[in-house]
């Protein structure tokens, strides 16, 4: 047996302390935490940990999550220490599809009325406006049901507005904000006559003798709304004031604003440059929108998104109209024909608003310049023709690993449910709307049982697909809280009705999975999966606290959800 050189291990310690790797480790330390959260149930959305403790941040970020015991290494003269007493924490949400600037304006300086209301209750609402208002040219806002003139009986949506409406003129938009009810002096104003031709994509409802009655749709309500006073870059950066902080107290960080015109782009930098911009804000900076047979130039987009970004403000992002909605107006494109009434007695499978080569060539020019591209196709015609044009996109631009997105997608055929997964396209979701309503009855008048199966996402997330959630606030929603939706995601019952009733109740999914997708996944939708969407160890400490304990409520009770404290880098910017 060979004797050990005892002299040689006090020299072989020696070097190992002078080796750099040791000497690194030997300078390590614990660096007392800004802020810690301890003695709470603390859901992480991180697989490889999916519980903790405890939390501790400092510089906006988390340092530790872990054990109570162990965060108290991190507790330092001048840590802030807030004791959770087991209440359930995860991370905040992310609204993927929102309108939060519409929202704002709604919620400063519209005229509104809720969905349900009746046309007794919004004549009242109306002439408070006017009283409220004396000086004003228009009075704008809404919003009204899909099914509101089948619902009742308004022989002219014109002349009722006109009873009512003095010398205003009145611009209303319904439930989705794709169509709008006007009165004879906003008709007058935008030059709209017996005479004048429906525009490409869109509709003037008629009467019996050819004039306008008042509703317009699609592509035509946005005649009307050029001619709306422009809102001041004060009330943009006033509207969006208001929109973060209705965000922030439903726990919502992570803004992804749809359609974003260049003045709210605009606003969005200067909120953030004053530092009151408490989320992420991803602007979906908007195409030309309606009947486009031309494809359109990238390079004023361009330029907008390099002049109006910021730490805050993302803007490499663009969003296209491809067709309309599947309810009463009939204008998503769908493979099969729409059932036929008095209103729309031809068949009628929709209105495309881009032909497919001009779509393609969108897509090509927008993919290689490095957009992500947010596709609106609420009809299973348009998810086809949406996939093709991406399939093709990807055959000549090649894997630019882009997550293009298709907006609205509830109907969707079979043979396309699996090539969300296989192109790396993102399905992006609106779970406000799957449950039975007024809506989902307007939804089932225009495409008949169809309208039954709607939503698969249970077969999406089976499918291995990328998915996100919107609100679509203020469409169809009064509100942007997020607790009504995924008690529909994982109930798909009406979350504010005590009814049996359920929209294809075999498409549900666990709590588990709908958390995943309003955090984590709705990061990874606008590629800040690596700073946000879970709570790790270098991402951002963006969190909210809850009132009830999440995991344990009856799943019927999960839209009563409130929260309590709202963080984001850090900071509380919500308390209740």
């Amino acid at each position: 047996m060979k004797k050990t050189n005892i002299f040689l291990i006090p020299l072989f310690l020696f070097f190992i302390s002078c080796s750099p790797s040791h000497q690194i480790k030997q300078k390590e330390k614990i660096v007392s935490a800004d802020t810690v959260l301890t003695n709470g149930k603390i859901y992480t959305v991180n697989p490889l940990q999916p519980w903790a403790e405890a939390v501790a941040i400092k510089d906006g970020k988390y340092s530790y999550v872990g054990t109570s015991a162990k965060v108290a290494a991190f507790i330092g003269k001048e840590t802030q220490v807030i004791d959770l007493n087991g209440r359930t924490t995860m991370p905040s949400i992310n609204d993927a599809h929102t309108h939060s600037w519409q929202g704002g304006f709604k919620l400063l300086y519209e005229c509104n009325f809720p969905f349900t209301a009746t046309p007794d209750e919004i004549a009242e609402i109306v002439k408070d406006c006017i009283r409220a208002n004396p000086n004003a040219e228009w009075i704008r806002g809404g919003q009204w049901t899909s099914d509101f003139f089948k619902t009742y009986n308004i022989g002219s949506p014109k002349k009722w507005l006109d009873a009512i409406s003095e010398d205003k003129a009145i611009y209303f938009q319904d439930d989705a904000t794709h169509n709008g009810w006007v009165n004879s002096k906003a008709l007058e104003l935008a030059g709209i006559d017996k005479d004048t031709p429906d525009p490409a994509g869109g509709t003037y409802l008629r009467d019996e003798n050819g004039e306008p009655n008042g509703l317009v749709l699609e592509t035509a309500k946005t005649v009307i709304e050029k001619i709306l006073p422009a809102w001041t870059p004060e009330q943009n950066v006033a509207s969006l004031t208001a929109a973060v902080k209705h965000a922030n107290s439903f726990g919502v960080t992570g803004i992804n604003e749809a359609r974003t015109p260049p003045e709210i782009s605009l606003a969005y930098q200067e909120l953030d440059e004053q530092g009151l911009l408490t989320a992420y804000a991803i602007t979906y900076l908007q195409t030309p929108r309606g009947r486009r047979v031309k494809p359109f130039d990238i390079r004023p987009m361009q330029k907008i998104s390099q002049k109006y970004r910021s730490e805050r403000v993302h803007t490499m992002f663009a969003k296209i109209f491809l067709d309309g909605i599947p309810s009463a107006s009939r204008t998503a494109v769908m493979i099969d024909p729409y059932l036929t009434d008095e209103t729309f007695p031809e068949v009628t499978r929709g209105h495309l608003l881009i032909e497919p080569e001009v779509l393609l060539q969108d897509m090509i020019e927008l993919d290689r310049a490095g957009f992500t591209v947010k596709i609106h196709t609420a009809g299973d015609g348009a998810v086809h023709i949406a996939l093709d044009a991406i399939e093709a996109m990807r055959a000549i631009n090649g894997a630019s690993g882009l997550r293009h997105q298709l907006a609205h997608v509830g109907f969707i055929h079979p043979d396309d449910l699996p090539r969300f997964a296989k192109l790396n396209v993102t399905a992006d979701l609106s779970p406000y709307l799957w449950f039975p309503s007024p809506i989902i009855d307007s939804t089932i008048g225009a495409v008949g049982k169809r309208a039954l199966h709607y939503w698969p996402i249970k077969d999406l997330v089976d499918s291995g697909a990328n998915l996100s959630i919107g609100s679509d606030w203020p469409s169809a929603v009064d509100t942007m809280n997020p607790w009504p939706a995924i008690e529909a995601m994982v109930t798909r019952k009406n979350p504010f009705m005590d009814e049996e009733d359920a929209l294809w109740p075999e498409q549900a999914i666990s709590l588990e999975q709908a958390l995943k997708i309003f955090t984590l996944d709705g990061a990874r939708a606008y590629r800040l999966e690596e700073l946000t969407g879970s709570i790790e160890v270098g991402k951002s400490a963006d969190l909210i606290i809850l009132k009830q304990d999440l995991f344990s409520v009856k799943l019927d009770d999960i839209s009563e959800m409130k929260v309590e404290i709202t963080m984001f880098s850090g900071d509380v910017v919500y308390k209740k």
